[in-house]
């Protein structure tokens, strides 16, 4: 494939990508989500509404 290259370890096996990102740059940044995403998912979630309070009360805390 046309702007992707491969390293391989001595018995050929592929260890490594080399993705030119002028060519699939998009791509990358949606593997790159998605891999974010995926180590996030056991962290702590917090509501909408916890956020927004909480954003609520820094703001005035802050006097404004």
């Amino acid at each position: 494939m046309s702007g992707i290259s491969f390293i391989v370890d001595r018995r050929g096996a592929k260890t490594a990508a080399v993705i030119d990102l002028r060519r699939h740059g998009r791509v990358w940044e949606d593997f790159y989500d998605t891999l974010v995403a995926e180590a996030r998912a056991n962290e702590p979630r917090e509501s909408v509404a916890m956020v927004r309070h909480r954003l609520k009360f820094r703001t005035k805390a802050n006097g404004k």
